[in-house]
């Protein structure tokens, strides 16, 4: 709560002072939440490296503990969920780097880290330089699960990289030949640890690759610190293995070591022993499998033999085998009846066309000039073919062509008669010049 009081008046009869501006008075609180919220905001995330001491842990699973140096301390906490990732013991007087935000806790008005992740100071420079290597290749897409390859069922060729000395290669050979003892084993000898381990590592991938000396390849060794392991998170080991055309199995150290290499491989192997157990099956489970399925096969083809033996009994007791030829001269039978069928529905249809024609021949007959001719009368024509109807047509001396069923009579006209035309009927004037003969 804030109030504003203004300066008290001058005394009377004294000398006027100079008016001061009001001053602003804060509450405890508004005053710590103001620094809280400068002080969050200007500095945001930190990174600090000191040493562990007044180290707690209540039962609800924070840690809280104080960093300091030879000057000074500060408060911090590290909350359940961080403290549960931690992978070493925290102790006091361990010296560690601290990744985390400054935070103010106003019930009692300090400050503090509240702490996100924690390494002991002697690996902090190494870690940095892993976490900084996984976040740029994570970037480029080698850590995706989709470029991952399955393993071969049953590789005929194993290939592996590592020491020739360590406890490795006789964790791996131990692990192989227990359960698959016939398998061809090439081992790529490399120094794991070291000044130019990486480099071997890396030129024993890409040989092995070159040579397609193997199936799978197991590259690994096993644990040790975290310098020790380094060869491992090299940016030319991880690219060596991403560029590998042989799928790799990533075999380092123990179940708690995580390298650069497991990320990238395409499969990681929680120890060089297990790696043994991902690239090979167990023999004797095989054997048993093939017997179970060999089993399986003789017992369904006996299931099927026994089915085609009863159908191919049915089969020889049917009427088809049984009198062979009875199907024959049923359908022989049967094709007599069809082709006498075809025949009397050809013959009935030749009957109807002919009927047909000779009702249309009738018509066109009946329909014939040459019929009217038949019947008596003739047509007249002038010399030029065209038909003479009228007497008015023609005029005496006139030359007439008069066809009648048998040939033509050429005449002269001696004389023309129009009103005989008018007394002869309607006859002769639809039947054109036609008379009687």
């Amino acid at each position: 709560m804030r109030r504003r009081i203004e300066p008290d008046p001058a005394p009377w009869g004294s000398a006027p002072r100079e008016p001061a501006g009001p001053a602003e008075i804060l509450t405890v609180s508004a005053l710590t939440r103001s620094i809280k919220e400068h002080l969050e905001s200007a500095f945001g995330r930190v990174v600090v490296e000191g040493e562990i001491s007044n180290l707690a842990r209540p039962r609800s699973g924070h840690v809280y503990f104080t960093l300091k140096d030879e000057r000074a301390q500060i408060a911090a906490v590290l909350w359940r969920p961080a403290a549960a990732a931690l992978r070493f013991p925290l102790t006091d007087g361990l010296r560690v780097i601290a990744w985390g935000r400054i935070a103010v806790y106003e019930p009692r008005g300090a400050y503090q880290i509240i702490c996100e992740r924690l390494v002991p100071r002697g690996v902090g420079e190494l870690a940095l330089a892993f976490e900084e290597l996984k976040r740029r290749l994570a970037a480029e897409g080698l850590f995706d699960p989709a470029r991952k390859r399955p393993l071969a069922f049953l590789p005929r060729r194993i290939g592996i990289v590592t020491s020739p000395t360590g406890a490795a290669i006789r964790d791996l050979l131990e692990s192989i030949r227990r359960r698959f003892a016939r398998a061809w084993i090439r081992l790529f000898p490399v120094r794991v640890q070291g000044e130019g381990a990486a480099a071997e590592i890396a030129a024993a991938i890409e040989r092995a690759n070159a040579l397609r000396a193997a199936d799978v390849l197991i590259v690994g060794r096993g644990g040790g610190s975290i310098e020790d392991l380094w060869a491992f998170n090299e940016e030319i080991v991880a690219r060596a293995i991403a560029g590998s055309a042989i799928p790799v199995v990533s075999a380092v150290g123990h179940e708690v070591d995580v390298t650069i290499a497991d990320f990238v491989a395409d499969v990681r192997a929680l120890t060089p022993t297990a790696a043994g157990a991902l690239v090979v099956p167990d023999e004797e489970a095989l054997r048993e499998r093939l017997r179970d399925a060999a089993g399986r096969m003789a017992a369904a083809a006996r299931r099927r033999h026994a089915a085609a033996r009863d159908r191919l009994l049915r089969i020889g007791r049917s009427a088809a085998f049984a009198r062979p030829l009875d199907r024959i001269r049923r359908s022989e039978e049967r094709l007599d009846e069809m082709a006498a069928a075809l025949r009397r529905s050809l013959y009935t249809l030749r009957d109807r066309w002919h009927d047909r024609l000779n009702a249309r021949a009738a018509r066109l007959e009946a329909l014939s000039p040459l019929a009217v001719l038949d019947r008596g009368y003739s047509v007249t024509t002038d010399p030029d073919g065209r038909a003479i109807r009228s007497s008015g047509e023609v005029s005496a001396g006139a030359r007439i062509r008069t066809r009648v069923r048998w040939g033509s009579i050429w005449s002269i006209v001696e004389r023309v008669d129009p009103e005989a035309d008018r007394g002869s009927g309607e006859e002769a004037g639809r039947g054109g010049a036609g008379t009687r003969a």
